[in-house]
């Protein structure tokens, strides 16, 4: 139960984030990603945050259906495979982009795997 629940926050988390790479401000945008608001500003910029955007929001929506429409062990090898994906994805992220990155997004999807993986 406890998996779910933080699994279903992973994939509202994703949904927000997609929010905010594609329809966010320009200083919404430079606040969150650490990054000059000029930069955000660039429309080469707001296209690559858009794109990052549709990504996070298409793993948020698989994360949900994950749990609405696959049951079983199939379910479980995938939430346990899609939440090692943000995890590795986290930490990628925080050696190239921002380093808060591992906490904000990799520590809740690693959270949720320790509780599936042990089945609470």
């Amino acid at each position: 139960m406890v998996g779910t629940i933080l699994t279903v926050l992973v994939a509202l988390e994703a949904l927000y984030i997609m929010g905010l790479e594609m329809f966010g401000k320009p200083a919404k945008q430079a606040e969150t990603f650490e990054l000059d608001e000029n930069i955000t500003k660039m429309p080469e910029v707001r296209t690559l945050l858009g794109n990052q955007g549709i990504y996070n929001g298409m793993f948020g929506v698989l994360i949900l259906l994950t749990l609405v429409v696959i049951h079983g062990s199939a379910q479980d090898i995938m939430l346990k495979l899609e939440m090692m994906y943000i995890v590795i994805v986290a930490a990628y992220g925080s050696l190239t982009a921002a380093r808060k990155i591992i906490f904000v997004q990799g520590l809740p999807a690693l959270l949720a795997l320790i509780a599936l993986a042990l089945n609470i």
